[in-house]
């Protein structure tokens, strides 16, 4: 419903906008501007859906052959002891733990469309346990805002866009990326930890947290110490090395447990190859939308009143060209990627403004349709402090995302 509104506005805005410029400013350039955006707005959008078709089959289809190798198997039982500690109203043993850890898994993979299934099952599982039908538990709030807050560690849907539309190093935004997202997904859990009183200091949680911490702590002193190309050369071998170490590993794994790897893999790839197909309505939508909002020169007057702003009071306003994509993210994924694509075609994919919108893309999650999606799925009408909690997750997401962007990537 909410995106629906923001379509609508997009294109009644547009057309005010276009209609004043015409009546008092005589620019009768503006609506064929819009006409021509919406047809290269059209293309573009299929160009791409079809691009990421060969793409998302191959990473289906690798998590499906994890999936049945055991790896994710493997990673629940190593994670069960802070599980034990985030969720303690889940009965030890319980198979909501599975489906918890295999969507946040799915999550920090960068494959949202294969979360999705994984979070509703988790949901109804979660919804078994509730004692009110109506009102959002705690272990379901704490499981959303660990969704919304966009933990990922392989963006492989940032890092295809960016390889579609150009960058010379389509994975240089990998390691920025792990750091924002990160930085969201650690303060969304204090928050909640805070809100539903739960211990975050005893060992467990010490020894996690502390740990993770002092590994972003040492990844962004050692980066720090770097000139850039030494950043993106560094930052784009890591991310390379871990992702044909994925592959391979969750091959290896399911050779070993005797698994037919090649039908597993034909079987999660047919799903990537669905998805790629149905997501091409909604990037048309969003991109024709976006199209006609910039060619209205509506997104400039917006940039410009926000970077007028920000330099009034003294700051740096490079940042502001990627704005639109965070402040896109918590109400709509399609239209945060709309905003990152449509960013790094204005701008260009390695430029500042490119990155950041991709970093702001990868950082956090979209809150609101999050929260409508799977609390909707379960009947839940009271969330309780679940919207606080994913926003100011948010928002951590999107102050780390400008500052690891000026650190990397600004000149």
């Amino acid at each position: 419903m909410v995106l629906n509104y923001i379509w609508i506005a997009f294109f009644v805005i547009s057309f005010l906008i276009a209609v004043v410029r015409l009546l008092f400013m005589g620019d009768s350039s503006v609506f064929p501007a819009m006409m021509d955006s919406t047809f290269e707005s059209s293309k573009t959008a299929f160009e791409i859906s079809l691009g990421l078709t060969g793409v998302l089959s191959l990473w289906m289809g690798i998590m499906k052959v994890g999936e049945q190798g055991g790896v994710v198997s493997a990673f629940a039982r190593v994670l069960s002891p802070v599980f034990a500690k985030l969720f303690p109203d889940i009965p030890k043993g319980h198979p909501v733990t599975g489906s918890i850890f295999m969507n946040i898994a799915a999550n920090m993979l960068g494959l949202d469309n294969a979360a999705t299934p994984l979070g509703l099952k988790a949901m109804e599982q979660l919804q078994e346990l509730n004692p009110k039908k109506d009102t959002a538990s705690n272990p379901m709030i704490m499981f959303l805002v660990l969704n919304t807050s966009g933990l990922t560690i392989i963006p492989i849907g940032v890092l295809v866009y960016r390889a579609q539309l150009g960058a010379a190093q389509p994975t240089d935004v990998f390691i920025p990326i792990l750091l924002a997202t990160f930085f969201s997904t650690l303060a969304g859990l204090v928050v909640t930890s805070l809100y539903q009183r739960i211990n975050l200091f005893n060992r467990t949680m010490l020894l996690t947290l502390g740990g993770l911490c002092l590994a972003v702590a040492a990844v962004i002193w050692g980066f720090s110490r770097m000139d850039k190309d030494q950043m993106n050369t560094v930052s784009t071998t890591v991310a390379n090395t871990l992702l044909m170490t994925i592959i391979v590993g969750f091959i290896v794994a399911g050779a070993l447990k005797r698994v037919n790897v090649y039908d597993a893999f034909i079987e999660g790839a047919k799903e990537g190859f669905t998805t790629a197909v149905r997501i091409i309505p909604y990037l048309v939508a969003i991109l024709v939308a976006i199209g006609i909002f910039r060619a209205s020169g509506a997104m400039d007057m917006l940039i410009g009143g926000i970077e007028a702003t920000v330099k009034a009071c003294g700051g740096n306003a490079d940042f502001v060209g990627a704005l639109p994509t965070a402040l896109m993210k918590p109400l709509s994924g399609s239209g945060a990627r709309g905003m990152m694509v449509d960013a790094m075609t204005q701008y260009g994919a390695d430029s500042f403004v490119g990155r950041l919108s991709c970093i702001f893309q990868g950082s956090t999650d979209t809150t609101f349709y999050i929260l409508a999606v799977y609390f909707g799925s379960v009947g839940i009408r009271k969330t309780r402090h679940a919207v606080a909690c994913g926003l100011l997750a948010d928002l951590a997401g999107i102050l780390a995302a400008i500052a690891i962007a000026y650190l990397f990537f600004n000149n």
